[in-house]
């Protein structure tokens, strides 16, 4: 894969998005770590929204939710999902799917105690993707979380984090005349060895 150089160089996807998102950092004006990611749900019609992808590890992608909303609902049933971290400023894209898998132990009680207070309250009160009266009752719930818990607020067991592993990540830049360039890291299965094709823009 000789002509696989420059900003697609390298022999591990996780390192090669790490540097592409700390590029994006410099450069893209809000949330260069936003991700629309893309779920199923159980009569299998897609859903989609943005997401902030807080780590990329040695093999996997990291983000967080409450696990009562439609997103962790279908993530649960389906065990897979996908996302595209697109950057307008870099003219790049990159495309990923996978299994999913919970991260609820310490790690993410770290991350959330690392979050603002305001955010950790707004975990507590909000019961996400269910019907809402109205932002006054949604700031009485914030109101009430304040009152019972204070401000050493714990994680909540229905909030946690969720791990994509892939076993398709797809680097996208922008070409002239539309001659993008693309590749794609394919394995069958977690841990297997990772195949990469150019596609065809």
């Amino acid at each position: 894969m000789s002509e696989r150089n420059g900003i697609f160089a390298g022999d591990d996807p996780f390192v090669l998005a790490r540097k592409w998102l700390t590029e994006a950092e410099a450069s893209e004006p809000n949330d260069p770590n936003a991700i629309a990611l893309s779920t199923v749900d159980a009569s299998g019609m897609p859903n989609a929204r943005m997401v902030l992808l807080k780590e990329i590890e040695e093999e996997a992608f990291v983000f967080y939710t409450n696990y009562g909303s439609a997103k962790a609902e279908e993530i649960e049933s389906a065990g897979k999902a996908a996302f595209v971290l697109h950057w307008k400023s870099l003219r790049r894209q990159i495309r990923v799917r996978g299994i999913v898998k919970r991260e609820e132990g310490p790690k993410a009680d770290a991350y959330f105690a690392s979050r603002s207070l305001k955010s950790r309250l707004g975990a507590w009160a909000s019961r996400q993707s269910q019907p809402l009266e109205s932002r006054s009752a949604l700031l009485a719930e914030v109101a009430r979380a304040t009152a019972l818990r204070g401000t050493a607020l714990e994680r909540p067991t229905f909030w946690g984090g969720y791990r994509l592993c892939p076993t398709e990540i797809e680097f996208w830049a922008d070409g002239a005349f539309r001659l993008h360039d693309r590749f794609r890291w394919r394995r069958e299965t977690l841990g297997a060895e990772w195949e990469i094709q150019r596609l065809n823009p």
